[in-house]
């Protein structure tokens, strides 16, 4: 039961760390709706404008998650706890990361065309950033919310896998369609870091769903 003491210690503490976890979410959001819109222009100088706003929020995330661990440090609390926590944290932190790799990426290819399923890839990214945002604030009340963290961690994987398929699709489609191997690569690599930026959300309700699946067992 030490686990769920230090838990609920956390999130009813006056200075309590989940108003950092809601703005990591927020940025998270904010992030991934600068990328649906930068890939729903051809405008270049839109591209750098939005691409400046999802770096703005990598770098404010980045603030964050070293307030993060300094106000983890002040507390007594269990070594797991701890690293459930910081996990999840860096996790979030991670996605953005992606995502200003995959906004970035879109500048220095320059393709020639934003193809409508690299669209669908960002909007399933966006859809990803959303169901977390929803997500950390069950971990407010984890003894009653157990069960819709997990229904929100299903949807998220729900999401990344129809990603997988998205992605495995438009591979197929970019080989089969496009003669121009410059360009094919771009699309290619532009693909492939938009998957992993579903992948990376996946993995912050991984690891929120181990963390729950702990504090059951205890």
């Amino acid at each position: 039961m030490y686990f769920f003491k230090a838990i609920g210690n956390i999130f009813r503490s006056k200075k309590d760390l989940m108003p950092i976890f809601s703005q990591q979410a927020a940025f998270l959001c904010q992030a991934s709706e600068a990328l649906v819109n930068m890939l729903s222009t051809k405008d270049q100088d839109e591209w750098k404008r939005y691409q400046k706003e999802i770096k703005t929020c990598e770098v404010q995330c980045d603030a964050l998650l070293t307030e993060f661990r300094e106000q983890l440090s002040e507390r007594l609390i269990g070594s797991m706890s701890r690293t459930d926590l910081t996990t999840v944290a860096m996790s979030m932190d991670d996605c953005l990361d992606v995502i200003k790799d995959a906004s970035k990426a879109v500048l220095i290819y320059n393709p020639k065309k934003i193809d409508s399923q690299l669209l669908d890839l960002a909007q399933i990214i966006q859809s990803e950033a959303r169901a977390l945002q929803e997500l950390l604030p069950l971990l407010w009340d984890i003894s009653h919310k157990a069960s819709a963290i997990s229904l929100q961690c299903d949807r998220v994987a729900e999401l990344e896998h129809s990603a997988d398929d998205a992605y495995e699709e438009y591979i197929g489609y970019i080989f089969s369609s496009e003669d121009d191997l410059r360009e094919m690569t771009k699309y290619k690599n532009l693909a492939e870091l938009f998957e992993k930026a579903t992948d990376s959300e996946k993995h912050v309700a991984d690891c929120i769903r181990i963390m729950v699946l702990r504090y059951l067992h205890e």
